[in-house]
């Protein structure tokens, strides 16, 4: 069934969806997770670690919502400080030196824009992560598991193949906000939506994204161990593929890739 882009907006903010610890949970052994960005403290928006996908060591990084009030605070509602950023960074060089590969799974409504979140460089750390991902020496995937919002979003997006949910979004700003600057007028956020073409179906005919990942009937959120299976053959398939490609190759392909877009 069709459905517009303001309601698959309004599924992928369902506070009932999946989150990337469910899928984490589902889909990895033995995750171990790590804090800390080495500079500031350690960022609750974003979950990062080590584990085993199958027999292959791996690192997990995502931004995690919470289920309720209380979670959401401790999380910061997944809007990333830049100490986040810095602490995802820190664990992709160390995949890159250990060879693992990285997966990342993004969930945010957009970077954390706070004053002290730009008084410790907010800017600087999504750039450095866009600079370092695009020339990381290991494979990375990224799925868009619900909200994708802007450079937010786009720091633990630069990979060598990005996927979404079939009800997932990925945008430069929140319809809303983008119907404040646009239209002047916040409560045109339906109107929006349907404009910037931010759906998965949108996004991938325009090359942006490399496929689209079914749900279950209804939505992600009516089956977790489905929607996890069906991440699971995803990545079956093209982390075998990643890491059997010669290291050039693959920082060649990504390059081009993003230059395209």
């Amino acid at each position: 069934m069709s459905i517009s882009a303001w309601e698959k907006v309004k599924l992928a903010r369902m506070p009932v969806r999946p989150t990337g610890l469910d899928y984490i949970e589902r889909l990895f052994d033995d995750f171990i997770e790590l804090h800390g960005d080495r500079y500031y403290s350690d960022d609750k928006a974003i979950v990062a670690g080590l584990a085993f996908f199958g027999d292959m060591p791996v690192t997990v990084i995502a931004q995690q919502k919470g289920r309720n009030t209380k979670e959401n605070i401790m999380r910061n509602f997944s809007m990333p400080h830049p100490e986040g950023y810095r602490k995802a960074l820190r664990l992709m060089k160390q995949a890159e030196k250990f060879g693992r590969p990285v997966i990342c799974f993004i969930d945010t409504p957009g970077a954390y824009c706070g004053i002290g979140a730009e008084e410790r460089g907010q800017g600087e750390a999504i750039a450095s992560n866009l600079a370092e991902m695009m020339q990381l020496k290991t494979p990375i995937i990224s799925i868009v598991i619900s909200e994708g919002g802007s450079g937010g979003a786009l720091a633990l997006g630069v990979a060598d193949r990005v996927y979404m949910l079939e009800n997932a979004i990925y945008s430069i700003l929140s319809p809303e906000g983008f119907a404040s600057i646009l239209y002047k007028d916040a409560s045109k956020a339906e109107q929006a939506a349907n404009d910037m073409k931010l759906t998965a179906q949108d996004l991938l005919e325009f090359g942006i994204i490399d496929g689209i990942i079914e749900e279950p009937a209804g939505g992600a959120h009516n089956d977790y161990n489905q929607m996890a299976e069906n991440i699971r053959r995803v990545l079956e398939a093209d982390l075998r593929l990643l890491v059997d490609t010669p290291l050039d190759e693959l920082l060649d392909n990504r390059y081009r890739k993003f230059r395209r877009i």
